[in-house]
Order: structure tokens, then sequence, then C-alpha cells
């Protein structure tokens, strides 16, 4: 009797297993764990609904992870083709920024004025799943009737490293990145060509997730900017990437990536996943 007490009793203390929190690492993994790890544990203490952060080695595993259903939450807009879309996840938030845009860019010392000129050319990409990190600015390439040779860094700062470096001619980057990475590096870069605006990376729930955790989840997310500690999350984790500002997160819903779909039905690039 005593025995069965005890057990139920350590089975009651048992803390909740964390729902495992993907993130598109548009950086170094280091660099992303600094800056993420800070929020999902304000938002797990907030929500009272635990996360842990996952990572894979590129920004292509971490999304074949949600794809294998290996995920709970994710921080990503790679899931907005018409395969991925059919998965059900839906989203919850995004940050509270003017949006995000894809761009070609080249050194602002390149003797390279148009995109014709690219013509041939090694253009670095983040990965072949990245949205303004490859669909963007390839299918502005391909509109443009230029055909380049792409190189795969990885990851978005990896891409714009091998541009810094030399090693490429251009890079097709997400302009918000780009730009944090220019300011830290102190890099001049001119910009070739540039989309329309999307809405940033969204955190997206997977179907398995019960609307109650998912409503907690995103509550404690949009209130982080309002909320002395949470702000002070927030100012600490744009510090550890060199940002001047600290950037909360807004109420979001499927229909504000309408236009990521709609890129989907017309782009130039071949869509395989």
């Amino acid at each position: 009797m005593c025995l069965a007490l005890m057990l139920s009793t350590a089975s009651q203390a048992a803390p909740p297993i964390p729902y495992a929190f993907g993130v598109l690492n548009h950086r170094s993994l280091q660099s992303t764990a600094a800056y993420w790890n800070p929020i999902l544990n304000y938002v797990s203490a907030r929500s009272g609904v635990p996360l842990e952060l996952h990572i894979g080695r590129t920004a292509n595993e971490t999304t074949d992870r949600v794809v294998a259903g290996q995920l709970d939450f994710a921080y990503t807009n790679h899931l907005f083709t018409p395969k991925r879309d059919q998965l059900g996840w839906r989203v919850l938030a995004r940050q509270d920024t003017q949006g995000i845009r894809g761009q070609v860019v080249v050194l602002d010392s390149s003797p390279i004025k148009t995109l014709q000129e690219l013509t041939g050319k090694s253009v670095a990409f983040a990965n072949p799943y990245g949205f303004t990190g490859y669909y963007v600015p390839m299918d502005t390439l391909l509109r443009a009737g230029v055909k380049v040779s792409p190189v795969f860094a990885g990851n978005q700062e990896a891409a714009m490293g091998q541009l810094m470096s030399g090693q490429v001619e251009a890079a097709g980057v997400n302009h918000q990145v780009m730009a944090d990475f220019a300011q830290r590096r102190a890099l001049k870069y001119r910009v070739l060509a540039e989309s329309e605006p999307y809405f940033d990376l969204a955190v997206m729930a997977s179907p398995r997730v019960s609307a109650a955790d998912g409503e907690k989840i995103r509550q404690a997310f949009v209130s982080m900017a309002h909320d002395p500690e949470g702000l002070r999350v927030l100012q600490r984790a744009a510090q550890s990437l060199g940002l001047s500002k600290a950037r909360g997160f807004v109420v979001a819903d499927d229909r504000d990536y309408s236009n990521y779909r709609n890129f989907f039905k017309h782009t130039q690039v071949p869509v395989n996943e």
C-alpha cells in the first residue's frame, strides 16, 4: 500500500514532457539558440505549456523534422508550399515587423550593375527550401531570363558570408537578415532586385497540438512586448544578435500568408515539396 502511494506521488510529481519547438535557422546554431532559448523559457513560464528548442543543422533539416512529425511548434515560413500546406499546421503569431522581402544583392564594390550581368555567375542562397532566401530571388532571376549557378550555403548568414568573402558574385537573401548582417559586419552592398513584402516567419502549431495549448502559446508570445519582464527578454535576445531594436510578436492567422500560397501557384521555380 505504501509502495503504491509512493509510486502514485512520484508519477504526479513528474514534469510534463515539453513540446518540441523548431526554429528555422537563418543564422548559426549558436546565434539561433542564444536568441530563442530565453524567449521560449519566458513563453513556457507564462503559458504553463513547456517548450524545448529544437534546431536542425540546417534550415532544410529543421523543415524535414516538421514534415516527419517530429516537432510540435515551429517558427518558419517553409510550410506554405502546396504539399506542406496539406499537413494542417496553423499560424498563431508572427514577429511585429513591416515584413520581409527577397533580394538579389552584390557587394557595393562589384562591377555588376544589372541582373542580366549575373548570367552564368555563382549566386549564394541559404538552401533550396528558403522562401526569401531562395524561391523569391530565384524566381526574379528566372523571370528576367537569367540563369545562374546556385550555391547553397546552409543558412542565410552563411550565404552572406560567401558573398562577403568573394566566393560568389551575388546572393539571394531575406532583406531583414541581410541588413542585420551588414550592420554587424560593416558591409556595404547594393540591391539589384527586391520583391514585394511578405509577412515575417510565423509561429505555427502542429494539428496534434490542442486548441487550448495553442492559444496559451499565442497569448504568451503576443504579450511579451507589453510585459516588463518579457520586454527585457526580447531586448536581451536582440542584443545577442547585435540588433538595435527588440522585435515583439503580434497575433496572426493563416490568411496573413495568402500571398505565400499565391506565389507558389505562379512561381517559375520548380516546387517539389
